[in-house]
């Protein structure tokens, strides 16, 4: 058995681990490199594989770094199978169709100004049609329900553990026999954190034999989780004072849904007066939608709170917006309010539109609630926090932020070094052969290597891209 490192090695983008099983090819993950878009695109455009010779796609959850290249692997002549969960599949059949439009949209906007510059046109890494057809290859199966690999036989046995992290999200877990020997491996995918609003809290997948684990967070701390609504109501309270807008770049799925559920407990409780709150993303609008048909990835705090009669998906102060002309209305309106909008790290879509807008007016507030990856502008954005006069580039433009920067990491739905050490003391480490530690920007996978020696860990590697190793 091989196992090649295809993406998400030392970075947290680009999620595609190739494992080789008795001859057939499996592929962990298949997501989008984000980045700078040169750089990005090409990186998007070359498998370090032939698409061609997967047997499958085994997939962890519905983020862009993790699905979001899926249908440039079908466009490259994948016809495999897709398998996930449920809510996962749902999740995927509007992300990636809209992640196939921004791109569209995206790259009209930049050619009409490299058009005046007399600059060569670029074009969408893939299209609509292209997110179509892959949409056709994905099978479901539900958490704990072991199931085999179609055309495999029993040579390949898997099941989803609940990874706590986004709507669906699961740990993968392949039994299989090499060398007539029975072996497990273990992908974390992205790990989830405990007391996170909405969703379960992480399960343990069982011990293993080779497991690959983020490391995101690897030597960082975030604030306890129930540190949300202090930070929320400090950040809110301070801006209304202002009579600012809050221009929140967010994630559609997960981040956008937790986010307007705290608010919403806010409200409910008398904590913080109502205000607008705009959700300026077509995409977040039908994800939240999905979160309501599936109630079995709720926590029992959720369940609770919709029992009591709390809209735990917005009040009457919440409006969702998907006409592209409202959206634009947000840019000349004068009221106190929040806007959140897509892409969450600030790459593409209506969120650039609002931060052009507003990061000129020292009364607004840009508040960042997820993982910005290197060299993307939400990257710029937090570098901005604790500088004067700080320049990031918007569509191109050169921008002075004189917004607020308030980065509340309490909101991180990844596990970080603490959290992360608890669930990896679970295994046995005297079975574990072989412990990879991938989807992390160095330092961390470094500072997570030492901590987890220091515990009696063995075995650890920090594959490097298209590196491989032989697992016996």
């Amino acid at each position: 058995m091989k196992i090649k490192f295809c993406g998400a090695a030392h970075t947290v983008t680009g999620s595609q681990h190739l494992l080789e099983i008795n001859g057939k090819k499996i592929l962990l993950d298949c997501g989008m490199y984000q980045g700078k878009r040169e750089e990005a695109y090409d990186i998007n455009r070359h498998f370090l594989f032939d698409p061609k010779e997967l047997h499958c796609v085994i997939l962890s959850h519905a983020h862009i770094d993790h699905a979001g290249n899926l249908p440039m692997l079908s466009a490259e002549g994948f016809k495999g199978s897709i398998y996930t969960t449920p809510a996962t599949r749902d999740l995927c059949s509007l992300m990636l169709l809209d992640s196939a439009f921004i791109q569209e949209k995206d790259i009209e906007f930049v050619n009409k100004r490299r058009a005046k510059k007399h600059q060569p046109a670029f074009k969408p890494l893939y299209t609509i049609e292209d997110a179509k057809t892959v949409l056709g290859l994905f099978k479901t199966v539900s958490y704990d329900n072991e199931f085999f690999i179609d055309g495999l036989g029993d040579e390949v046995k898997v099941k989803f553990y609940d990874a706590g992290h986004i709507l669906g999200s699961a740990q993968i877990v392949l039994e299989f026999k090499n060398n007539g020997k029975p072996f497990k491996l273990g992908f974390t995918g992205d790990l989830g954190r405990k007391n996170l609003p909405i969703l379960k809290d992480p399960e343990f997948m069982g011990d293993v034999d080779y497991l690959l684990c983020e490391s995101t967070y690897g030597g960082l701390y975030h604030e306890p989780a129930d540190q949300i609504e202090k930070g929320l109501l400090n950040t809110i309270s301070e801006a209304l004072k202002l009579n600012g807008k809050i221009i929140v770049p967010s994630f559609s799925v997960g981040r956008t849904q937790e986010l307007i559920y705290e608010i919403s407990k806010l409200n409910a409780s008398g904590k913080l007066p109502k205000f607008q709150v705009y959700v300026d993303s077509p995409l977040s609008v039908n994800a939240t939608a999905i979160f309501k048909l599936h109630p079995e990835c709720f926590d029992e705090e959720t369940y609770n709170l919709i029992a009591s009669g709390v809209n735990v998906f917005g009040l009457d102060n919440v409006k969702y917006i998907k006409d592209v002309e409202e959206s634009k209305k947000l840019n000349t309106s004068k009221q106190s309010c929040m806007i959140i909008s897509a892409s969450g790290m600030c790459e593409a879509g209506r969120i650039l539109h609002h931060l052009a807008n507003n990061i000129g007016n020292s009364k607004n507030t840009i508040m960042i609630i997820g993982y910005m990856a290197e060299n993307t502008l939400g990257r710029q954005l937090i570098k901005a926090s604790d500088k004067q006069n700080y320049k990031v580039k918007i569509y191109g433009e050169e921008y002075t932020v004189k917004a607020k920067i308030k980065v509340l990491n309490a909101f991180s739905a990844h596990s970080d070094s603490g959290e992360t050490l608890e669930y990896l003391k679970k295994f046995d480490k005297n079975r574990l052969k072989k412990l990879f530690l991938v989807h992390g920007e160095s330092p961390q996978p470094e500072n997570l290597m030492t901590i987890l020696k220091s515990n009696g860990f063995k075995n650890i590697e920090i594959p490097s891209k298209g590196q491989e190793f032989e697992l016996v």
